[in-house]
């Protein structure tokens, strides 16, 4: 059993008329963000003619060094092509620990490979600064970043380049590229009704601070009630199902109407968001690493959340109403506005449309790694 394994995709592996190959770590469940994002990237390549095999080092099925020779085996074929190394933490280490990614470097290297890392987290993961063995696994995510960084021949940020403290002045090597939505394109977009309710939709909780998050979104609802009597919630995506009794516990006095749909197919889950009134988000402050707030934009989803040091004019541009970190009646406030002014609100969704098609469509983000790989 070949455990670098091809990843199913509309391009197949890393047979030898492949291209790029993208190169990923352990699969994420129940859902992998990285694969998603690098299969609907091998179809915006496809269509400008390059075919991306998508490969999986699997280094959770066997041992590290059986993976190792796996990968030395099926990389023969690689020499001189472009291979895109997906980097998060928890993709190459159960506990953060992320070291071994570095011999996945010195092998594509070694072989020929021409390697560019799209790094999805550009600094540390680490949760907690209190906690010693955070401060630690922090320090040594920030280490192997930098080393990737100075390994590789380029290296893709997923975040605009000036929000990165580290890099060197120089920085010919580094390049900005968001990410995209990973679900359909959306043609779908809801239209005013007075006679309808009003929905908002919250995409996605971390799991870290369920409780935490609850209590932000049932605060915030419950303001925007007070002025908009006939409200619908619909809570999707990760963590939507483990939070339910929490939910359900928090909107139990009231007659908001709460639906829990669980992870969903791209296509239903672009139906149910085109199909809201704003997209809620609570979950830290608004960013171009989250992927919920780009499938909004794709979307046409005006959205409401927290102002903050990754919030950068890209996001400014879309349909967004932003509240300072922290401030519950700020949020409240701004969803208020969104859903009671059907003009703004209007106005909000064709900017998020036009921001979506003019920086993170998939044809866009393909364009832009065919710019920067072909700039020698």
């Amino acid at each position: 059993m070949a455990h670098l394994a091809q990843t199913a995709s509309p391009l197949g592996g890393a047979s030898p008329s492949v291209d790029w190959i993208a190169l990923m770590g352990r699969r994420d469940v129940p859902t992998d963000g990285i694969e998603d994002y690098c299969t609907y990237l091998a179809g915006g390549l496809k269509i400008r003619g390059i075919h991306l095999g998508l490969n999986r080092v699997q280094w959770d099925v066997q041992p590290w060094r059986a993976a190792l020779r796996q990968l030395r085996r099926e990389s023969g074929g690689w020499t001189g092509k472009w291979v895109l190394l997906q980097y998060t933490a928890l993709s190459w280490s159960r506990r953060g620990f992320p070291f071994r990614v570095l011999a996945v470097l010195h092998i594509l290297k070694r072989i020929g490979g021409r390697v560019a890392v799209v790094l999805h987290e550009p600094s540390r993961q680490a949760r907690s600064p209190r906690r010693w063995i955070d401060r630690l696994r922090g320090a040594c995510q920030d280490w192997v970043i930098r080393r990737l960084y100075v390994g590789a021949e380029k290296t893709i940020f997923t975040v605009p380049l000036e929000t990165v403290p580290w890099l060197p002045a120089s920085r010919s090597k580094a390049a900005f590229i968001p990410i995209g939505p990973n679900l359909p394109e959306c043609s779908l977009i809801r239209e005013n009704s007075d006679t309808e309710p009003r929905r908002i939709a919250v995409f996605g909780l971390t799991g870290h601070d369920i409780a935490y998050e609850v209590s932000q979104i049932q605060s915030v609802v419950n303001q925007a009630k007070e002025r908009i009597p006939r409200l619908e919630l619909t809570v999707l995506g990760r963590g939507s199902v483990e939070a339910r009794t929490a939910l359900e516990k928090a909107f139990a006095a009231n007659d908001v109407k709460l639906s829990i749909l669980g992870i969903l197919p791209g296509e239903q889950l672009a139906h149910h968001l085109a199909s809201a009134d704003a997209l809620l988000f609570v979950r830290g402050s608004l960013s171009l690493r989250r992927g919920t707030l780009l499938a909004a934009m794709a979307c046409g989803l005006p959205i409401v959340g927290y102002d903050g040091p990754e919030t950068d004019l890209l996001i400014r541009e879309a349909g967004v109403e932003a509240a300072s970190s922290g401030d519950i009646d700020g949020l409240a406030a701004a969803l208020t506005h969104v859903l009671s002014d059907d003009k703004f609100r209007q106005k909000l969704r064709k900017r998020s449309k036009s921001t979506y098609e003019r920086h993170f469509s998939w044809d866009r983000i393909a364009a832009q790694f065919v710019g920067v790989l072909s700039n020698d």
